[in-house]
């Protein structure tokens, strides 16, 4: 059964996704560690943000790669809790025209990696 976006316990899923698998999936996924430095980056992402891997990968990602969510809303809730599972609408803003999302924050304290999945609306 494939991935959703808001199924139970996607932290973990994706946390034992390969790589090629997170490639498959219809949403974007940003990996990152407590150092905020990006680890994975899938590629419906880089198609959605045109922000290619090689220039994502291993850089800050709320000082880089994506500053408009460097606020209360985004980074600072990964800072104040230790488990986080929170969905929230979203307009990204920078580098490209305002561009509304649905976010899905997440982080456990028994995983490494912490996670922002973007769903993005389908294209009329």
């Amino acid at each position: 059964m494939p991935m959703r976006f808001d199924q139970a316990e996607l932290a973990s899923a994706l946390e034992a996704a390969t790589d090629a698998t997170l490639d498959t999936l219809p949403f974007g996924v940003i990996g990152f560690g407590p150092d905020g430095l990006v680890t994975r980056y899938n590629s419906t992402e880089s198609q959605g943000a045109g922000y290619s891997a090689e220039r994502v990968m291993g850089r800050h990602l709320f000082i880089d790669v994506a500053p408009c969510m460097n606020n209360y809303l985004v980074a600072q809730r990964f800072e104040d809790e230790a488990t986080l599972d929170a969905q929230l609408d979203y307009t990204f803003t920078f580098r490209v025209r305002p561009t509304p999302v649905r976010l899905r924050l997440l982080r456990s304290p028994s995983l490494a990696t912490r996670y922002v999945v973007v769903l993005r609306p389908a294209d009329d």
